[in-house]
């Protein structure tokens, strides 16, 4: 069974890989960067992307391990003699403009579940690729940066707290006024252009919360943030504090607040107007 499997060892292994193989492309960053065309997730590919993805692929069929494999770039593929024994969810670079740009935020992301959908979600990595940090956790083991147990913030001012927030889409006029009670009471909002490696700071306590209620960030990019926030003791749920348990899927899309604790999470949702 794959949840046998020293999924540690193996992600580590996927993280080697993949920092490894990226290296050419960061010499030449200074070159235009081809485009391959649309990914299964509806983003532009760049080769930096399409070699990550094989990285993790590789690596996984070195450790013999049967899956499925839901891509950000490549959609749904099956390897091994057996592929519905796990499912792996990948982004391969998430924060690729930021990569491309030279903008020290990308990351990769990789999430192993029993089922196609993202509450089955056991195992995951994210790694911050220009930092060599890996986030990683297991369902009932805890959430590690670089191996040391990591735990959420407990700040539940939001005049103290750093609040992450995406509002990168075309509907932002539709958005902007959801959350426009919530930015006038917070002091310091950020946003770093790689929504994986954002739940990260959420769960390693550099910041309190992640907002992300545009409906457009991608499964893919969440599917192994969602696990390590939640290992790390921090909640999520949708903008109607629901729980979330959507599909793993290139196309499938959802929104969600994701917050160090209870009270932030419940004070920034009293702010959300939906």
């Amino acid at each position: 069974m794959s949840t046998q499997h020293d999924w540690f060892k193996i992600l580590t292994d996927c993280k080697n890989n993949v920092k490894d193989t990226i290296k050419p492309y960061l010499k030449t960053l200074n070159e235009p960067q081809p485009d391959l065309g649309e990914g299964a997730g509806g983003d532009a590919m760049k080769p930096v992307d399409l070699a990550a993805e094989k990285a993790i692929v590789n690596t996984l069929q070195k450790h013999e391990i049967s899956f499925s494999l839901i891509s950000e770039e490549s959609g749904f593929k099956k390897y091994g003699n057996n592929p519905e024994d796990c499912y792996v969810t990948i982004d391969p670079i998430d924060g690729t403009t930021n990569l491309i740009r030279g903008l020290p935020f990308y990351a990769s992301s990789i999430a192993i579940s029993r089922k196609p959908f993202i509450a089955d979600v056991y195992a995951a990595l994210v790694t911050d690729l220009h930092h060599d940090i890996p986030y990683m956790a297991q369902e009932n083991k805890g959430a590690y940066r670089d191996n040391e147990r990591i735990k959420t913030s407990q700040v539940s001012n939001l005049q103290e707290a750093v609040i992450g927030m995406d509002l990168n889409t075309y509907k932002v006029v539709e958005i902007a006024p959801k959350v426009t009670d919530l930015i006038q009471q917070t002091r310091h909002i950020r946003h770093y252009g790689a929504n994986a490696l954002e739940l990260c700071y959420v769960a390693n306590g550099l910041t309190d919360a992640f907002v992300d209620i545009r409906g457009k960030i991608r499964t893919t990019d969440a599917a192994a943030g969602f696990l390590i926030v939640k290992e790390a003791g921090g909640i999520i749920t949708d903008s109607k504090k629901q729980p979330i348990n959507v599909k793993l899927d290139p196309k499938q899309t959802l929104n969600f607040v994701a917050a160090g604790n209870t009270k932030i999470h419940d004070t920034i949702l009293g702010l959300v107007k939906l």
